[in-house]
């Protein structure tokens, strides 16, 4: 079939539109506007990621009196939870993308969504007891789930679609990170602070809840205007969406079955799906195609969904180790502080590192350094200490390329399977890569809340006060130590599979 028949309506009318300058525009340089305001949105992701991953566990077993096993189910559901939706929102976004030229619409509804819910999430009245609180918690942080993973899923396409550069994804990416450390700052030391403005427990968190979901929702908000630009910039390749989603289609199929697929009628076919296939059908299709056909992206996925799962549990350990091993509540603040300020100077400095070596290597790098620091926290079982802060900060170095190296890969990975199998399917990719950081993230919050069930921890509400054994206050520390190194190590292994150097990246664009 020729591409002016694939071509949907929408698609053809923006072409006629399109001004031919634009259309020939190099894609290899990106305004510090754009940067920019792409980079603002990562105040939203980094305050989501953060805060409940910091908070969440800890207000269910220590202010609503919730069993550490129960709160660790919460937690697993919405991780489960995540898995599900955001393959379906990835192909949302691709259908947006295709019939409107712009992910912006998804965008908008998860930022003016979440703020409400998040602050429902920490809401719940102690007096409910443990059982109405663990339900509320559980449907106020799923719904809020979604509304982060709406905004998200697209938020994590849009570099791909922006530039066509190497370097300028390295760039681009290692601004959002930059931002993305303060947002960790921010949220991690001031969430704790803004609990304890009214010296109770209950309006504490709603507070918390309150001021952080607004800040979260006009970060988000401002970097919708990301995707908006994202259309300009690349006029072609927008206009040329319908083709693309329908050539795409067609390389699956010969790529999964060796046959091309029925030629769809129009864009709303193809992103939905053959005769026969429901468009839920169709959206799990797609990313396990993805899946499948990308060698750089599972070895990528792995390799993120391990790290992330050794940096979330170290997340949820941290204010169980500021209150029961460090002995106090606030020191959770200073241990952010000592994990932050030293990223947020060295993630400009990892970009010109992996300019240099290479992102993988770097990336390999920062990991073995980060192992190290986890590591040497295990001493705290035979001497707690205000040394902490410092292995802390050597891991904060290692963090900050942690988070920015594989945000950068994953473009280059969607743009050497866009080289391969055509365009279209950012957002199939974009939705496996959130479903799996979220999900290592979350289970962080699950594993701890297995060790603190398996090792004894004692629940409580916000007016109790208890002891805890020498066995859980172990294993809070192994926690935070031993058992994310030892992800890490095993993380290292599936990067070294990792395939994708500069020369297969800017020498297909």
């Amino acid at each position: 079939m020729s591409n002016d028949a694939r071509r949907s309506p929408e698609a053809a009318s923006a072409a006629s539109a399109s001004p031919p300058a634009d259309a020939d525009a190099p894609r290899d340089r990106l305004s510090a506007g754009t940067i920019a305001q792409y980079a603002v949105g990562s105040i939203g992701t980094g305050g989501f990621g953060t805060l409940p991953g910091l908070v969440l566990t800890y207000y269910l077993t220590d202010n609503l009196g919730v069993t550490a096993l129960l709160a660790g189910v919460i937690v697993t559901v919405s991780k489960v939870w995540d898995v599900v939706i955001d393959p379906v929102i990835g192909s949302l976004t691709d259908r947006d993308l295709a019939k409107r030229g712009t992910r912006r619409r998804l965008m908008l509804i998860g930022a003016l969504s979440l703020p409400v819910l998040f602050a429902l999430t920490f809401a719940v009245p102690p007096s409910l007891g443990p059982v109405i609180g663990a339900l509320w918690v559980l449907v106020a942080f799923l719904l809020t789930a979604t509304a982060f993973s709406l905004f998200q899923v697209p938020y994590i396409a849009l570099p791909a679609e922006l530039t066509d550069s190497y370097d300028a994804r390295t760039r681009l990416l290692t601004w959002r990170v930059v931002v993305l450390t303060f947002a960790i700052l921010l949220f991690g030391a001031g969430g704790p602070l803004l609990r304890g403005i009214t010296g109770d427990p209950t309006t504490g968190y709603l507070m918390m809840g309150i001021v952080s979901g607004v800040v979260i929702g006009l970060g988000m908000l401002v970097a919708t205007g990301s995707a908006r630009r994202a259309v300009v910039r690349n006029r072609r390749t927008i206009t040329d969406a319908g083709t693309a989603v329908a050539e795409t289609a067609d390389a699956i199929g010969e790529a999964v079955t060796g046959d091309s697929l029925p030629d769809p009628a129009d864009t709303e076919t193809i992103v939905a799906g053959g005769p026969g296939e429901s468009g839920v059908q169709a959206t799990f299709r797609a990313a396990a195609s993805a899946l499948r056909r990308s060698q750089p992206f599972r070895a990528l996925l792995t390799t993120f969904f391990l790290q992330a799962l050794a940096t979330g549990l170290m997340l949820a350990g941290a204010q169980y180790l500021a209150t029961w091993v460090m002995r106090s509540e606030d020191a959770v603040t200073l241990l952010f502080v000592a994990l932050i300020a030293p990223a947020l100077l060295a993630a400009p400095a990892w970009g010109w590192v992996a300019a240099r070596i290479g992102k993988e290597r770097a990336f390999a790098i920062a990991s073995v350094v980060f192992a190290i620091a986890a590591l040497s926290t295990a001493a705290a079982l035979w001497a707690p200490g205000s040394w902490l802060y410092g292995a802390v900060a050597l891991a904060g170095v290692a963090y900050a390329a942690m988070q920015s190296l594989p945000m950068a890969m994953l473009p280059d990975v969607i743009a050497h399977d866009a080289a391969t199998h055509g365009h279209g399917r950012a957002g199939a990719f974009g939705g496996v890569w959130t479903a799996g950081e979220t999900t290592g993230f979350g289970l962080g919050a699950t594993v701890l809340s297995i060790v603190l069930a398996a090792t004894g921890y004692i629940s409580s509400t916000a007016s109790e006060s208890v002891t805890q054994p020498d066995a859980a206050i172990a294993g809070i520390v192994l926690s935070f130590s031993l058992i994310p190194a030892a992800l890490i190590a095993v993380s290292l292994g599936s990067l070294a599979r990792y395939r994708l150097r500069r020369v297969d990246i800017d020498g297909a664009a």
